[in-house]
């Protein structure tokens, strides 16, 4: 029975801040596409300031707005009467999120921000409210009511001030014309951002580069993929890359050659391997791999070999 209460609580959250995200869609109004506009057409930068749990919400927007092309910085109400109000420039939009927008830190600040005469833009669930009527901007963020079954915890209002932000980013985004490779500029680091800007050439470079000729003997090849220690090495005439010969292709050589010492690299090797280019992105080199079902891809620049890309190099680079 515990499980089964837990299970319907969970669910009937989950409902609740459902619904609710559901009805902000008819709230959306000129007054939203307004204020986005302002945002963009605006040369300062995007202060967001709250009290509480609208205060966590706003640094994640401020997080979403500055990793998608749109400067931002936050504020904490309460520190901005002691101090902080500093922190606001002269083009810089103001935008104070507060659900009764009546809190006594929030009628302390407004007037400020106003003698500062920035734009001032409210995300609350009451328009009609001290912070809602100062706002030259209000973008509606009404609930019903929390998920906290005593309808006081921040639950519903918080994920409902967040969807608005993000709605509120993305709205930007489309008018910035933002790319994946500007996405990539502002995430540079971790696995997301190597996906976007990782080429197959910053691989290759940092990578041996093991190749012998069709000519050369069995010997020799073994050595060459021993001392390169990729699992292969590819077959160069001219600079160009004419087949490969793998781990498996020399178990699979002494497994049907009693006396192999006579055999040179074009008996053995493997034609037509399968090549990307230098330039291309690393993320294309995983899915080449995937999905011919190997471990190891020959690189060319200008038609000619450039290196090897391993899966181990897209495991340790997180590309996987």
């Amino acid at each position: 029975m515990l499980q089964k209460n837990i299970l319907s609580v969970a669910k009937e959250t989950i409902s609740n801040e459902a619904r609710a995200i559901e009805e902000l869609i008819s709230l959306i109004d000129e007054e939203f596409a307004q204020a986005v506009e302002h945002i963009y057409k605006s040369t300062g930068r995007v202060v967001i300031t709250g009290i509480g749990k609208s205060a966590i919400i706003a640094t994640k927007i401020v997080a979403t707005l500055n990793s998608t092309g749109t400067p931002a910085i936050f504020m904490h109400a309460a520190d901005a009467i002691h101090g902080d109000l500093g922190t606001i420039q002269e083009d810089d939009t103001v935008i104070c999120i507060s659900k009764s927008g009546n809190t006594p830190e929030i009628k302390v600040l407004v007037p400020f921000i106003k003698n500062f005469k920035n734009t001032l833009i409210a995300i609350t669930a009451n328009k009609d409210s001290f912070l809602g009527k100062q706002s030259d901007y209000v973008l509606n963020a009404y609930i019903e009511k929390e998920a906290c079954p005593n309808n006081l915890a921040p639950t519903t209002s918080t994920t409902a001030q967040l969807v608005i932000g993000d709605a509120l980013a993305v709205s930007l985004l489309h008018l910035r014309g933002f790319s994946s490779k500007d996405f990539a500029k502002y995430h540079p680091g971790g696995a997301l951002g190597k996906k976007l800007y990782l080429r197959v050439s910053d691989i290759t470079k940092e990578n041996a580069k093991p190749s012998v000729s069709p000519e050369t003997q069995i010997t020799e090849v073994i050595v060459e993929i021993s001392e390169k220690m990729l699992g292969m090495t590819a077959v160069i005439e001219n600079e160009k890359i004419v087949g490969i010969i793998t781990d498996g292709d020399l178990r699979r050589m002494i497994t049907t050659n009693k006396e192999f010492t006579h055999l040179a690299a074009k008996d053995i090797m493997s034609k037509h391997p399968k090549v990307i280019k230098n330039k291309a992105m690393a993320v294309d080199a995983m899915e080449m791999m995937e999905e011919n079902g190997i471990s190891q891809l020959l690189a060319e620049e200008h038609g000619k070999y450039a290196g090897v890309v391993h899966l181990h190099n897209l495991i340790k680079e997180g590309i996987i």
